[in-house]
């Protein structure tokens, strides 16, 4: 494969950084929406009870084959590869229907008014992840032929097309907004699957085209170079059968990884949304309360989501390339085993120093931000408030798992992902009983709490894989989650100076707003407060304090800003040529 991989690495984590702001930003929009024109409660349905159902779909039938698939692509046989996963097509349809029947028949009912509806959406939901499915070829040639911008692309039209449908129905008809979420998630699922397949169409003629003729265009060579090995010369090939094989129809390998990696997405969903199925099988929250949290929680979320994620999937993706699965690392390249090391190294500096930055701050800026987004209804509670400080803890330990932990995926082999898994099972179950348990006792800031708990196990496993993985090298990638006394300086200067200008400013608990003018807007359709002179001076000084952090933080790493600035340099000198 002539591709840089450790380039398109970059260039997914940029552009996914670049969706997934854009999504997010989206969801913000459409929440407030949601919330003025049909009420929290429907938020509640949608967002936790449907896309919960959604994901759990998705996990157990496409994440499994995903990472599977992506483990060398470089010695597919693609035409099994491509019958292996329009065979998986029937596991989101029979998980999908066990499962809609358990959401209709088996979990605590909606209000009257929105059964209906509600069947609908759990039938819509399991529909469009059976089509998703389909489209899993096409996601999984374009990320291993580095198609890194039409994947965003699609991805981004995807959302929005979703967006556009939910919202021009319920602008007509609000009763119907349950309805209209059904609606919406199966045609643009159906969109992006004719996306995926009109561009490779697209694609193929033109490369098929290039290699006959030999066009020496600047466009063709841009968009047809280094693909001698590309094996599809037909959009049929994309199809099950198609494409020429002299071996087995399925790779058994692979069938297996990927049941391995089915047992881990399931345990990992538990985790990842354990929250939500707390909520969904117990009757601790009414539907109002958790699209409550639901908001709180995407907003203490934005770096976790903006950031860590993209980089995440693109650290698994680099790491799969660059280090064999299973093997240890003294038997390998050496020069892919340093630079991976290294790699590895930097992406931990970079992700708790962000995470450290947004707990810092999120102590002393959590009110101002609520107050920002929702005004005095958001904030009159203190509980939005507590809970979003503690979500900026829980954002250093999500920082720090989502590298650490994509490694251990990236290169553990077949049999200790099994072993793997099964301390998964253990993390699984000790998470759901404190999750109840702090839930109980605490309310919704117990889900965070548990969190933080089953964070902060599984980063201690991931630590302890690594270091057996480069015990006998010379090699310490995980000195990047060690802070340098520097940054640390100045985070606890920042830190004490917010925290005095928030409790100076706002004592007891922010309530000395009286006096102050405000001004008053709309946006977006809820109300905005911004108060003249303590808010905004608040922030001033939050501002002050962030520059002086990040200048500290640059003081320290100037090797690895010449790293980026050197790589930006070269691909700027690439698209330039």
């Amino acid at each position: 494969m002539g591709r840089d991989i450790l380039k398109s690495s970059f260039e997914n984590a940029s552009f996914s950084i670049i969706f997934q702001v854009l999504f997010r930003l989206i969801t913000f929009i459409l929440n407030a929406f949601i919330i003025r024109t049909v009420g929290q409660e429907v938020l509640g349905i949608m967002n936790v009870r449907l896309t919960l159902l959604e994901s759990t779909i998705l996990f157990l039938s496409k994440e499994p084959l995903l990472k599977a698939c992506l483990t060398g692509t470089k010695s597919h046989n693609w035409a099994q590869v491509v019958n292996q996963i329009w065979l998986s097509i029937p596991v989101p349809a029979v998980i999908g229907l066990i499962l809609t029947y358990v959401w209709i028949n088996l979990l605590s009912p909606t209000d009257e008014k929105y059964w209906p509806q509600y069947i609908l959406g759990c039938y819509a939901i399991a529909l469009s992840c059976v089509i998703e499915q389909m489209t899993q070829v096409f996601v999984l040639v374009a990320q291993s032929f580095c198609f890194v911008k039409i994947k965003i692309i699609i991805d981004t039209l995807y959302v929005v097309s979703r967006t556009l449908i939910f919202v021009y129905i319920v602008r007509a008809n609000p009763s119907q907004s349950i309805n209209s979420f059904s609606i919406a998630q199966v045609v643009s699922a159906v969109i992006m699957f004719l996306l995926y397949f009109g561009f490779f169409a697209w694609y193929i003629q033109g490369l098929n085209r290039f290699r006959i003729e030999g066009v020496h265009e600047n466009r063709a060579e841009n968009i047809y170079s280094n693909m001698s090995d590309f094996p599809f010369t037909s959009i049929l090939h994309f199809f099950p059968g198609m494409l020429s094989n002299k071996e087995n129809i399925l790779n058994t390998n692979l069938c297996f990884l990927t049941f391995g990696f089915m047992k881990q997405s399931i345990l990992k969903q538990v985790l990842t949304e354990g929250e939500k199925y707390v909520m969904t099988v117990s009757p601790l929250l009414t539907f109002s309360q958790q699209s409550m949290y639901d908001i709180v929680n995407n907003l203490g979320s934005l770096a976790a989501r903006f950031i860590f994620r993209p980089i995440e999937d693109s650290a698994y993706f680099y790491f799969t390339q660059m280090i064999k699965r299973g093997e240890p690392v003294v038997k390998q390249n050496q020069k892919l085993v340093s630079e991976s090391a290294e790699v590895l190294s930097h992406l931990c500096r970079v992700v708790i120093s962000i995470g450290l930055l947004v707990f810092v701050f999120g102590q002393s800026y959590s009110y101002s931000f609520l107050f920002i987004y929702g005004g005095h209804n958001l904030v009159e509670n203190t509980l939005p408030v507590t809970m979003l400080r503690f979500h900026s803890l829980a954002v250093v330990l999500l920082a720090i798992n989502g590298v650490t932990e994509g490694f251990v995926l990236a290169t553990i082999g077949s049999k200790e992902l099994d072993r793997y898994n099964y301390l998964m099972v253990i993390f699984s179950i000790t998470f759901l009983m404190i999750a109840y348990l702090f839930t109980y006792f605490v309310g919704p800031v117990g889900f965070i709490l548990a969190n933080c708990v089953n964070m902060a196990v599984r980063i201690g496993h991931s630590i302890i894989f690594t270091k057996k993985k480069y015990k006998d090298t010379k090699y310490n990638p995980l000195s990047g989650l060690i802070p340098g006394y520097k940054f640390v300086t100045g985070l606890v200067m920042s830190g004490i100076i917010t925290k005095l200008s928030e409790v100076g400013k706002n004592e007891p608990m922010f309530n000395c707003f009286v006096g102050y003018s405000q001004v008053e807007f709309n946006m977006v359709g809820f109300q905005v407060y911004i108060l003249e002179k303590s808010m905004v001076l608040h922030i001033g000084i939050g501002a002050a304090c962030f520059v002086f952090t990040l200048i500290m933080w640059a003081l320290e790493n100037r090797q690895l800003l010449k790293l980026g600035y050197a790589q930006y340099k070269r691909k700027s000198l690439t698209k330039s040529d």
